[in-house]
């Protein structure tokens, strides 16, 4: 029987990349971790083929005329996906993406910023052999292999299809790009990123990345911050809160996104701020200030500190936080 406040700090939603070269195991190491963290798993294939989100239209029309989809029409699709409720409540994992430094900046400039981050890496040698016997299951998405990954099931073993682009020239193709794009991502997620080498049992790779992903990263702060972002619409307050939140390790709590979770997770007070929602009315100031200092005062927050953005946008807004014993310093 957990205390509330550490209940709330273990069960904060995984935001995970697993990046990696072609055939590193990508796909079977993010499916594992949605198992165990019942997040939601977010890929290319996904984003394009499962999804009816507004840009999938525009994205798909890309693919299918064999042009490169835009950088930032990825970033908007991205983002727009892990808005939705299932992610915000859930957590996400987003398989192979970001591949560049330039789709990094695009995402960090959405607010969107991993807590964890998993490369896969193996000689380029054993990635072609992989790529040659890699076969699909077209039902669930499952990556099996000839050699290494044999299903037992001859059902399942029927059904496998081998996926398109397998041929060595395409393959080579693919991992000069990675290695090509791979230091510009080291250097961006540096400090929250795990190299797994996956030239070894499958389990083993998800184990050691689950092992990885349920760490909390320690605040590099020299005391405990409690920072508050203040400015006009589209100064960046919300993109400088975030990175300063990666670079010392403590949590980033924008006013907006914490009314959303309340409505996902369905609090009592997410109840109420939903009913706001529903009819396009402000939240009252009341209702906001008890949301926020109930975040503040989780255990995460106290031990690591925090900055926020989004509120207060007033004096009186500020006056309230203050009376709720809530004082940047």
């Amino acid at each position: 029987f957990l205390h509330p406040h550490i209940r709330v700090f273990l069960s904060i939603a995984p935001r995970i990349c697993i990046l990696g070269p072609p055939a590193s195991g990508k796909t079977t190491v993010a499916m594992w971790l949605c198992k165990h963290l019942d997040a939601i798993r977010i890929s290319q294939e996904t984003l394009l083929f499962k999804e009816t989100l507004p840009l999938t239209k525009e994205a798909k029309a890309y693919k299918e005329r064999k042009q490169k989809i835009p950088n930032a029409l990825w970033a908007n699709l991205i983002q727009e996906r892990l808005s939705n409720v299932d992610c915000i409540k859930q957590g996400w994992i987003l398989e192979g993406f970001p591949e560049n430094q330039e789709q990094a900046w695009m995402l960090q400039s959405s607010g969107i910023i991993p807590v964890h981050v998993v490369v896969l890496y193996a000689p380029d040698t054993v990635l072609i052999e992989r790529n040659s016997g890699k076969r699909l299951d077209p039902v669930t998405e499952e990556v099996f292999h000839t050699t290494f990954d044999w299903p037992r099931d001859p059902w399942v073993q029927q059904r496998l299809v081998k996926p398109e682009d397998t041929s060595e020239q395409e393959i080579s193709k693919k991992l000069l790009e990675y290695h090509r794009s791979f230091p510009g991502l080291f250097q961006t997620y540096q400090k929250i990123l795990k190299s797994i080498n996956a030239d070894q049992p499958c389990m083993d790779v998800v184990s050691q990345a689950l092992t990885y992903v349920q760490t909390r990263h320690r605040s590099a702060a020299p005391f405990t911050p409690w920072i508050l972002f203040c400015g006009p619409p589209g100064s960046g307050k919300c993109l400088q809160a975030a990175l300063i939140a990666e670079k010392y390790g403590i949590v980033n709590i924008c006013c907006g996104q914490l009314l959303k979770e309340a409505v996902a997770e369905k609090t009592k007070l997410g109840e109420l701020v939903k009913a706001y929602f529903d009819d396009d009315r402000p939240v009252p100031d009341n209702l906001v200030v008890k949301i926020v200092a109930k975040r503040l005062n989780t255990l995460d927050c106290v031990t690591n500190g925090w900055v926020l953005c989004g509120f207060p946008r007033d004096i009186e807004q500020g006056e309230q936080l203050q009376r709720a014993g809530i004082i940047p310093n």
